[in-house]
């Protein structure tokens, strides 16, 4: 089986594995961000660092860009960017305390309903969310940032 799309073998494809909180309130609202980088609604997460876990890595990535601590409960869904080579792991937390502020990555923190989850985020973000509530999963997803791919 070859490694690379060429045929050759010789290098292995490069990815880049992200996480991110699915952080769930009592009232069923949900934490989003408003990116600074771009303006899009999205779930609070970022790259993992080599020496983390990835639960570790979303508990740090969610304190970091909204101001809320949190407990990650269960991975809800593993989602791959194909055109940027992004593997997201995606995990369902419950906040445990802080509170909400910006961040340099954050230009809005909000708890959204589902129903804003929607309006707001791209579906290829949405999505990560709403299968975090759906009591199902984990779920696996590939998308070319934009659209997903058929199964």
């Amino acid at each position: 089986m070859s490694n690379s799309a060429s045929g050759s073998g010789s290098t292995p494809p490069l990815h880049s594995v992200s996480v991110a909180g699915a952080v769930v309130r009592q009232d069923g609202r949900l934490l989003a961000i408003r990116r600074a980088d771009n303006g899009t609604w999205e779930l609070p997460g970022g790259v993992l660092e080599l020496d983390e876990t990835p639960q570790e890595g979303v508990v740090r990535e969610v304190r970091e860009e909204t101001g809320v601590e949190v407990e990650a409960e269960e991975l809800t869904g593993v989602y791959k960017n194909t055109a940027r080579g992004i593997v997201a792991l995606v995990f369902r937390c419950r906040p445990v305390g802080g509170g909400e502020r910006t961040s340099a990555e954050s230009t809005a923190v909000a708890w959204l309903t589902p129903a804003e989850v929607g309006e707001r985020m791209a579906e290829v973000y949405a999505v990560r969310l709403l299968d975090a509530v759906s009591g199902t999963g984990p779920h696996v997803r590939a998308h070319d940032g934009r659209r997903f791919a058929s199964a």
